[in-house]
C-alpha cells in the first residue's frame, strides 16, 4: 500500500474489529479506507441501499462484480467476488466470467450482465439502446437494468480507490479462492505475501 495505516482511534479501531469479526482476517483494504472511516461506512451503506431493495440475486452481483473487476484489472475484487460467483454458481462459471470466455461459456443471463459490466466498466459512452435490448430480451425489467448499472459504477468507484493506493488482494483472499478462479486472475496487482 502506497499510504501508511492511520493513527488508531476508536473509529479506526472499530473499522479494524468490524473486518477481523466480518472476515476473520484484518483486509488490506481496511487500512487504506480507515484514513476516513465515515466514508467506508457510507459506501457500505450506499452498498445496501443499492442491493437490499433489488430483485437481483447475488449470483447476479457477483457476475457484476466480476466482470467490472476483470475488466478494469482488479485483482482484488475479482479474487473475493469470483470465490463467491464460484460459490453460487460454479468454478466454471467464476473463471468464464473472469476470463471473458466465448458467449457460449455462460447462461444467457449471466453473459447479458458480464457483457454490460464490461463495457459500463471501460466505456459507458460506448453503449447503445442494443446493449440495454439484450439485458430485456433475458428477463431484465427496467428497474434491474437501472440497478445493474448502478451497481457496477459503485463497483469501479470503491474498485478505483484501492487500485490507486496500492492495496494488494489478501493472502487469506487467495488461499481460499478455487483454484479456477485463481488461475483466472492474470491482470491487477499481486498478491501480499503472508504476515506482509
Amino acid at each position: 500500500m502506497f499510504v501508511s495505516q492511520p493513527p488508531q482511534n476508536e473509529d479506526v479501531t472499530r473499522l479494524y474489529e468490524s473486518s477481523l469479526k466480518s472476515q476473520g482476517f484484518l483486509m488490506n483494504l481496511t487500512k487504506a479506507w480507515a484514513w476516513r472511516p465515515d466514508v467506508f461506512d457510507a459506501f457500505a451503506a450506499l452498498r445496501t441501499q443499492l442491493t437490499s431493495n433489488s430483485a437481483l440475486t447475488k449470483r447476479d452481483l457477483a457476475v457484476l462484480v466480476s466482470a467490472t473487476a476483470a475488466a478494469i484489472g482488479d485483482s482484488y475484487c475479482a479474487l473475493a467476488w469470483g470465490t463467491t460467483l464460484a460459490r453460487e454458481a460454479s468454478p466454471v462459471v467464476a473463471s468464464a466470467v473472469l476470463r471473458n470466455d466465448s458467449p457460449g461459456a455462460l447462461p444467457d443471463r449471466d453473459q447479458a450482465l458480464a457483457t454490460w459490466a464490461r463495457k459500463v466498466a471501460s466505456d459507458p459512452n460506448g453503449t447503445v439502446s442494443a446493449d440495454v435490448a439484450k439485458l430485456r430480451e433475458v428477463g431484465f425489467t427496467e428497474r434491474e437494468i437501472v440497478e445493474a448499472t448502478m451497481f457496477i459504477a459503485f463497483r469501479v468507484a470503491f474498485s478505483s480507490v484501492n487500485d490507486a493506493l496500492g492495496v494488494n488482494p489478501d493472502w487469506e483472499l487467495a488461499a481460499a479462492a478455487p483454484q479456477e478462479v485463481a488461475q483466472a486472475i492474470a491482470f491487477g496487482r499481486p498478491v501480499a505475501r503472508q504476515h506482509e
